[in-house]
């Protein structure tokens, strides 16, 4: 059986328009940034979280596809010069660095875009279409993951507290890593009580993604991250080891690491898929 993440290449490959097609700087733009590369954990969460419920892969392929076209065109538009302005992700030269400013824009516009079309042409019921697309746009506008990079924007330099932080990272991080769990959940109908400990799952998950990263843009290196390390610094914005200090963050990810299989205790043996990339997610090298 092939990997998730394999799987999800595969999907992704035939979703996505050819290189070829015109406009073809546009399409080969798009298939730069979503393809090939990454840890595609948002994606694995979507598997992992559709086979609890006993789903098969093929039901579960848009959902993961949305979840991470979404996530590839947020980290085009956030590596942008009026952004972040990085030159590297995933060990190659940035989207507006390989090609140019304006295709970058336009490519993460499409590649939104390509998200909800995913979904839209899903092979499920309308009922649990239109929940499965309500979570993902939830997680995706002004009160979630862009909300948490306008929030992240404003905060450079500003020295936000802890529960401040907290709330950049639970919208710019933590939604979309909640959606990839509500979505193969609301597919599956699962009731208020499962839908209420997924979600307190994915919210500490989100919380100990970002503490973590944290923690690797002061301790790993540029090759390791295969994106530029030390930037929280350069650029001062507020992160967990600047406000707790590097042994506090790791303090508080380990106390997270213990928590989060609490939240999947009615589940027993069918979330340790689930388990197991909580684990991935706190003591992952890059």
């Amino acid at each position: 059986m092939p990997t998730d993440a394999a799987r999800l290449e595969r999907a992704l490959d035939a979703l996505l328009p050819p290189a070829d097609a015109i406009p073809a700087r546009l399409h080969a733009a798009m298939r730069y940034a979503a393809l090939d590369g990454g840890k595609r954990l948002r994606a694995r969460l979507v598997y992992a979280t559709g086979r609890l419920f006993g789903l098969p892969e093929a039901t579960l392929d848009p959902a993961a596809c949305a979840v991470e076209l979404i996530h590839a065109y947020s980290l085009v538009h956030d590596d942008l010069p009026a952004m972040d302005d990085d030159a590297l992700r995933r060990g190659k030269p940035t989207v507006h660095v390989a090609f140019d400013e304006a295709t970058a824009i336009l490519a993460g516009d499409a590649l939104q875009t390509a998200a909800f079309q995913a979904l839209a042409g899903a092979d499920w019921p309308d009922a649990a279409k239109l929940r499965v697309l309500a979570a993902l746009l939830a997680a995706s506008g002004s009160r979630g993951m862009c909300g948490g990079q306008q929030l992240d924007m404003d905060a450079n330099g500003q020295g936000l507290d802890l529960d401040a932080l907290r709330q950049v990272h639970a919208l710019k991080t933590g939604a979309l890593i909640k959606a990839a769990i509500r979505m193969p959940a609301e597919l599956a109908g699962a009731d208020a009580a499962a839908l209420a400990d997924l979600s307190a799952f994915a919210d500490d998950l989100g919380l100990a993604f970002q503490i973590r990263d944290d923690i690797l843009d002061v301790e790993a290196s540029t090759e390791q991250l295969g994106k530029s390390a030390g930037k929280d610094a350069a650029q001062d914005k507020s992160t967990y080891p600047a406000l707790l200090g590097l042994d506090g963050a790791k303090a508080w990810l380990a106390q997270l690491a213990e928590r989060l299989p609490r939240h999947l205790a009615r589940f027993g043996e069918r979330a340790n898929e689930l388990r197991e990339l909580a684990d991935f997610a706190v003591s992952r090298g890059h």
